[in-house]
């Protein structure tokens, strides 16, 4: 019976000020919106990342009679291997050996016109090391510097490298930083709404503890007008990211050559949008009643 009056009067509260709840409502929408929209764009730019970290590999090229006097002996090829292979920031099995042969058939398919008037096979054997993580490229690649005996030099596609890594970091800075923003604005909107309610009924309020009414009873209605303005406004931000996602999403990201690209699922955001409406609506409430109203 109580949990019914407590639900009754928050309905009563959201109903009678109306235009402050759309007002709460509507920038809880877009607060969660952009919030869902950075989930989803910041998985995917993740995902991207991770991917072209992936791709970042040491290309170890090892000694021919004109690049270094003298071409790398058996011993020599077999030592740079075995080393390579003990670092731990290499992956498991990430250390490939490529032989001129297979490198020059290589070069044949992807560059036909460089390769149809070689005479001689120029290309020298070398390693592809693939590293655990994107980010030990260049430790990989240092720990080489001086170069060991039987290697002519050792490339990782510096700039592209740090270019992937920069900006992979930076978006996962700026997207942790805009949700936290986003999310401490609909907390104060939600609280400001509840100010605002508690405002109107101060006279009620009074009577009420005048009459003996107890503290959970005086401030569930306002929890529950929060969660109700959270819930609302997140209901509303999950159907504009369903029309995004179905809309919007494949004339853009959706025509990218992204392969194996893949943001979080789209009923993964509906949860956490929920959670967050929520949340949000609890906290914004709590947090103002405990300040404004000493009850």
């Amino acid at each position: 019976m109580k949990l019914r009056v407590v639900f009754a009067e928050a309905w009563r509260s959201l109903t009678a000020s109306l235009s402050t709840t759309v007002a709460s409502a509507v920038t809880v929408l877009i607060g969660l919106f952009l919030v869902g929209l950075l989930i989803g764009l910041g998985t995917w730019a993740r995902s991207w990342s991770e991917q072209a970290k992936g791709k970042l590999v040491v290309d170890v090229y090892l000694c021919t009679p004109t690049t270094c006097d003298h071409e790398v002996t058996p011993a020599q090829r077999n030592a740079i291997g075995q080393m390579l292979q003990a670092d731990p920031r290499v992956a498991p099995g990430g250390v490939q050996y490529v032989s001129k042969e297979e490198a020059f058939r290589k070069m044949q398919k992807t560059a036909p016109e460089i390769t149809d008037n070689v005479i001689n096979n120029p290309l020298p054997d070398s390693f592809k090391v693939k590293p655990k993580r994107g980010e030990d490229v260049v430790a990989i690649a240092n720990s080489l510097d001086p170069v060991p005996a039987g290697v002519e030099k050792v490339k990782y596609g510096k700039k592209t490298a740090k270019r992937i890594l920069r900006v992979a970091h930076i978006f996962e800075v700026l997207s942790a930083l805009a949700i936290l923003i986003l999310l401490g604005a609909t907390t104060i909107v939600i609280g400001n709404t509840i100010r605002l309610s508690i405002f109107a009924r101060r006279r009620e309020i009074e009577v009420m503890k005048l009459v003996g009414a107890s503290n959970w009873f005086v401030r569930g209605p306002f929890v529950v007008e929060g969660v109700l303005t959270g819930l609302i406004g997140a209901a509303a931000s999950i159907v504009l990211l369903f029309l995004g996602k179905e809309l919007v999403l494949p004339a853009t990201i959706g025509k990218l050559d992204a392969q194996g690209v893949n943001a979080i699922a789209f009923e993964y955001i509906v949860l956490i949008i929920l959670a967050l409406g929520l949340l949000l609506g609890a906290a914004g409430s709590s947090l103002t009643m405990r300040r404004f109203l000493q009850v």
